[in-house]
């Protein structure tokens, strides 16, 4: 039963770690090297009980979110989060077509050629597939992520300083180690991914007395986010950090690994970034598609045929195109877009966690499976931290943070 159910919770919480998600952790291990693993405890108990909220929602009544927010908050306010999403979504989806031109340049194959072939791959896939078929590839594309532990453990780090940072938290009252703790927060837990689980439960039928299965798989996902995410820090605190090396991306990474850590380091490294662009790149899209569909009450769903959901498929295809499009265009500042989504996907994150907690605490749509006290108190503490981080973002948004 649980195969059954898997799929839904480890997809979201593994395809946070995309581009832009393997940039940031990348920049955290070269600049400050250990020091900020314990961070990551406190973001995956955030990560699994925020997707959990969303999976029950799922399971319980039926709907989408954005169809659940529409129901309960109108439309206007539907609108407003649709619009900010999608603005949001599409400069993510250009960081992951970024992150495929960049995986596969290192490789000396031409981002002319990579990224409109990676596209065409995608939309046939998500075009003419069913949602199981098109799940089993989500799920085997994440096995490919472990290529960031592998490359962990040839970069020889410190085992003693790992475990010691991972659990005695250490800050910095700097505006630089800020940006970087929120753009850690943004990064690992996003609007889209709440889009995406709760539409995919729906999606694939699943229902109350299934869920408890289902719930092994979000926290097994968001397990294994954090884990990679893990890797991905201390395979750059370890190699790059004492040589003092400053990146800006993760291709910058992959080819800083390859001198010290060895090829083969670099090749797994440029492999993980691969993988985790290309299932950004298909995820992001059909998020979108998800959310402003179930908004509008228009048909939506993988497994159905584009004639019988022309508006899911036609705006899916449009943003997988923009995405792809805008990557193709000369002297396009990558560093400038990742910003900007991250910005924009910080503003619009607290939004959608006061709406999950209204919604999750429905006596009304929940029944006897609104949430407990503790899932509260994580949500609700989440959501103000992001409030006040937002606040400072704003302040800085254009404000390089490497």
């Amino acid at each position: 039963m649980f195969l059954a159910v898997l799929g839904p919770g480890v997809i979201a919480a593994i395809a946070g770690n995309d581009a832009g998600g393997t940039a940031t952790y990348s920049v955290v291990g070269a600049s400050y090297g250990y020091n900020m693993l314990w961070m990551l405890l406190l973001v995956g108990i955030s990560l699994v009980v925020i997707q959990e909220m969303c999976a029950r929602m799922g399971a319980v009544t039926g709907k989408g979110l954005s169809d659940l927010i529409r129901e309960e908050f109108g439309v206007r306010w539907t609108l407003f989060a649709m619009l900010i999403l999608l603005v949001a979504n599409v400069a993510v989806t250009i960081s992951e077509f970024a992150g495929i031109a960049a995986s596969l340049e290192i490789f000396g194959i031409t981002r002319y050629l990579s990224v409109p072939v990676v596209l065409a791959v995608i939309w046939f896939l998500m075009t003419r597939g069913s949602y199981r078929g098109v799940e089993r590839v989500f799920i085997a594309m994440c096995f490919v992520y472990v290529a960031y532990i592998f490359s962990g453990f040839m970069a020889h780090p410190d085992w003693g300083q790992v475990i010691k940072h991972t659990f005695v938290p250490t800050f910095e009252f700097n505006m630089n180690f800020i940006m970087i703790a929120i753009a850690m927060v943004g990064t690992t837990v996003t609007p889209w991914m709440q889009f995406y689980l709760q539409s995919s439960v729906v999606e694939k039928g699943i229902k109350i007395k299934q869920y408890k299965y289902q719930k092994w798989d979000v926290i097994i996902g968001s397990i294994l986010a954090v884990i990679i995410a893990f890797f991905i820090i201390i395979a750059c605190a370890a190699v790059l950090n004492p040589r003092g090396i400053v990146i800006h991306s993760a291709k910058e990474a992959a080819l800083a690994l390859q001198p010290v850590a060895g090829g083969y380091a670099a090749v797994l490294f440029a492999l993980g970034l691969f993988a985790s662009s290309t299932l950004g790149a298909s995820i992001l899209p059909l998020s979108s598609a998800y959310a402003i569909c179930e908004a509008f009450g228009w048909e939506n769903g993988i497994s159905k045929k584009i004639s019988e959901a022309p508006i899911f498929f036609g705006l899916y295809t449009v943003l997988l195109l923009v995405g792809g499009g805008v990557v193709l265009l000369p002297r396009l500042n990558l560093i400038n877009v990742m910003i900007f989504s991250q910005t924009t996907n910080g503003i619009l994150f607290p939004f959608i966690l006061i709406f999950m907690l209204l919604l999750a605490n429905n006596k009304r749509l929940m029944g006897e499976y609104v949430n407990s006290k503790f899932n509260n108190f994580v949500a609700g503490s989440t959501a103000l931290v992001l409030i006040v981080l937002t606040v400072l973002l704003l302040f800085t948004t254009f404000t390089p943070y490497h």
